[in-house]
């Protein structure tokens, strides 16, 4: 599964001003809210909140990637973002967080979900492409990038 398939211009939000981390995980876990039903997004929003509680998912070069599993839906969803002005997220390396990746999955789907913040995690490490990102304006930019760098990088 490629990861800008679950990507859509709703679901992308670029320059977005957000002021502190929970203000932008609630912006992003709106975003799905066309997608899933009121039920399932607070779900989402409970599973995300719970597993920043338990660790920061800023992991870092500026980077986030906040996610969960929940038990009610039956497909992974994403959302992304690229910030306007950096925020503190308690990052590993103690550094302010320009984008995020925002990803859940259903919960009897582990292998999937971990398959994917792989993918996440290794398009992520290239600093060209979080240079790339950050110089786009648009959803429909950053979409773009992102099918890009993955035909690049993953041949799909």
């Amino acid at each position: 599964m490629n990861l800008h398939s679950l990507l859509d211009n709703s679901t992308i939000l670029a320059n977005v001003h957000v002021s502190d981390k929970d203000q932008l995980l609630h912006k992003m876990i709106d975003t799905l809210k066309d997608k899933v039903d009121e039920a399932q997004l607070k779900d989402i929003r409970n599973s995300v909140f719970e597993r920043e509680k338990i660790m920061s998912t800023g992991v870092g070069k500026s980077l986030a990637i906040p996610h969960g599993k929940v038990s009610s839906i039956e497909e992974n969803f994403a959302s992304f973002a690229v910030l306007s002005d950096p925020i503190e997220f308690e990052s590993i390396d103690e550094k302010p967080v320009k984008m995020a990746f925002l990803l859940v999955g259903p919960e009897k789907r582990n292998s999937t979900h971990i398959k994917l913040l792989s993918r996440i995690s290794r398009l992520m490490n290239s600093s060209s492409f979080r240079e790339t990102l950050i110089a786009c304006s648009t959803s429909e930019e950053i979409f773009e990038a992102f099918h890009q760098e993955e035909v690049k990088y993953f041949g799909n």
